[in-house]
């Protein structure tokens, strides 16, 4: 009887485990299928992410390798590198149609600003995640399917850096760190295109700040011509982000 019990428990363990390894496996899967797949709906831009983990028990997650490429127009290089991406989620949330992310940290993001006259290449990006936006990309494959959405309640940047440029003329300057709370929470969850809304409304104008703050002191080695494009371009989009769009 005990020997019997005892290969019960066994048998099991053993099956829970393959479950946590096939749920962890697939988890992934999903994660780094689903924002390759939604990413370059929502941005019109090249996105990739190159990994992704997840434990289905306690809700903890990574993401590695997560680029976004350049508007079009604009140079072939990426607009958007991010070193690493850990977040924490309500693992009943799964399966509801608003997954609930307790902690979300974006490390060493590096943004590069390109700028064109009153043009630069992170504005485009935002009018092309607000115009898709209202085109619900997220459910292109199934137009009656509702979209997933997501609350955030913590949301943090570091380490953070902006090039203004490209090449080896660029000028990489340091952002401040940022903290976000209860993203989605009075919508009753964002779609991942509203996120990416929300989310890039805050940091731009930090990204702004950095750069114009530059090129008020670099003016002389940057160029006149460059200075006050970087300007114009900064104020142009600041008049966006503000609800004044062009």
């Amino acid at each position: 009887m005990k020997k019997t019990l005892a290969i019960i428990l066994v048998s099991l363990l053993a099956l829970v485990l393959v479950a946590y390894v096939i749920g962890q496996f697939f988890l992934g899967s999903i994660v780094k299928t689903g924002i390759n797949r939604v990413g370059p709906r929502v941005t019109q831009t090249k996105v990739e992410l190159a990994d992704a983990s997840i434990s289905p028990l306690s809700g903890e997650g990574t993401l590695e390798g997560f680029t976004i490429g350049n508007p079009q127009g604009w140079s072939s290089g990426n607009l958007l590198s991010v070193g690493r991406v850990q977040f924490s989620v309500e693992p009943r949330s799964l399966l509801n149609d608003t997954i609930v992310i307790n902690e979300l940290v974006v490390e060493q993001p590096e943004f590069v600003y390109e700028t064109r006259v009153v043009s630069s290449n992170i504005g485009d990006l935002l009018k092309n995640i607000e115009a898709a936006v209202g085109q619900r990309p997220e459910t292109a494959d199934d137009p009656n399917a509702k979209p997933r959405k997501f609350i955030v309640k913590h949301f943090r940047m570091d380490n953070a850096k902006v090039a203004i440029g490209v090449g080896p003329a660029a000028l990489p300057l340091p952002v401040p760190a940022m903290e976000l709370t209860d993203l989605g929470v009075k919508e009753g969850g964002l779609t991942s295109g509203q996120l990416a809304v929300a989310v890039f409304r805050e940091i731009l104008p930090q990204i702004i700040a950095a750069t114009t703050d530059a090129a008020g002191k670099i003016g002389g080695t940057m160029g006149a011509a460059a200075t006050e494009s970087l300007k114009k371009a900064g104020e142009n989009l600041q008049k966006f982000l503000g609800g004044e769009k062009k």
